[in-house]
C-alpha cells in the first residue's frame, strides 16, 4: 500500500537536510504534477504544499523555489500541450487516459466552455491541471494563448502551493 505520509515525512527530510536541493526538487514535482499522463501517479500536491511550510521552518528562500516550481509547472503544460497537438485525436487515447474517457470528456467540455481562461482555470483543479493542456494541443488552440495562460497560471498556482504553509508558520511564530 502507498503511504502518502511517509513520502511526505521522507521527502521533507530530504529537502531539510539537502536545502540546496530544494528548487530542483520543486521543479521535478511541480513539473510531474503538470504533466499529461504522469501527474495522475505523483502526489505532488501534498508534497508541496509541506515544502511551501519547509521554507518558513528550514529558513529556505522562497523566491527560487517559487521560480523553480512555476517553471516545472509550465514546462510540464508546454510539453503536454505538445503532445496533444502533435498526437491529435491519439493523445486521447494514450494510457491512462484511455481508461479515463470520463476525465478527457470533462476536459473537452472545460476547455470548449472557458477557452484560454481554461488553461489558467484548469491548473486549480485536480485532474484537470494535466488533462486541459493537452487537450489545448489536440483543439489547435493558438499557441501565443496558451503560453500566455500557461505561464501566468504556473506563477500563481506555485505560490499558492508554497505561499500558505509559509506563511502558516510565519503567522504562528514558529
Amino acid at each position: 500500500m502507498f503511504d502518502l505520509s511517509a513520502v511526505v515525512t521522507s521527502l521533507t527530510a530530504f529537502v531539510e537536510e539537502h536545502h540546496y536541493l530544494a528548487p530542483a526538487v520543486v521543479f521535478g514535482l511541480a513539473f510531474g504534477e503538470s504533466l499529461a499522463l504522469i501527474s495522475f501517479f505523483i502526489p505532488a500536491t501534498v508534497l508541496l504544499l509541506a515544502i511551501g511550510a519547509l521554507i518558513e521552518a528550514a529558513g529556505l528562500h522562497f523566491f527560487p523555489i517559487w521560480l523553480a516550481a512555476a517553471a516545472g509547472a509550465a514546462l510540464g503544460d508546454a510539453i503536454s500541450y505538445w503532445l496533444g497537438f502533435h498526437y491529435k485525436e491519439r493523445a486521447k487515447g494514450f494510457w491512462p487516459l484511455s481508461r479515463r474517457p470520463d476525465l478527457v470528456a470533462r476536459a473537452e467540455d472545460f476547455f470548449q466552455r472557458f477557452g484560454v481562461w481554461g488553461v489558467a482555470i484548469g491548473r486549480f483543479f485536480g485532474p484537470l491541471r494535466a488533462v486541459v493542456p493537452l487537450i489545448a494541443g489536440v483543439l489547435a488552440m493558438r499557441q501565443s494563448h496558451f503560453q500566455i495562460a500557461n505561464v501566468a497560471s504556473a506563477a500563481l498556482w506555485a505560490f499558492a502551493m508554497l505561499a500558505p504553509g509559509a506563511a502558516a508558520l510565519k503567522l504562528m511564530g514558529l
